[in-house]
């Protein structure tokens, strides 16, 4: 992202626009990552990784499951009207 700022191709509002933020975030953004690098972008949350992606897979395999028994309930309701 601060790479694309720095292209002579790319100015700040379009980079900005591009990524749905203000300009002032992506000003903001650069003057962190230039007074101090290490620390410009603390992580927050859960890490990446594997053990993440699979948390991720599970509740959306857990969340299909759910809207598939809905589905099934509903068409069984439905057919029954139509008999």
């Amino acid at each position: 992202m601060c790479a694309r700022c720095r292209t002579p191709t790319s100015t700040a509002p379009q980079l900005a626009r591009d990524l749905g933020i203000r300009v002032n975030q992506l000003y903001k953004w650069k003057k962190e990552l230039e007074a101090k690098p290490e620390d410009a972008f603390p992580v927050s949350g859960q890490p990446a990784g594997p053990e993440s992606e699979l948390a991720t897979l599970k509740r959306e395999n857990e969340r299909l499951k759910q809207e598939n028994e809905t589905f099934k309930k509903a068409s069984a309701y439905y057919a029954k009207s139509l008999v």
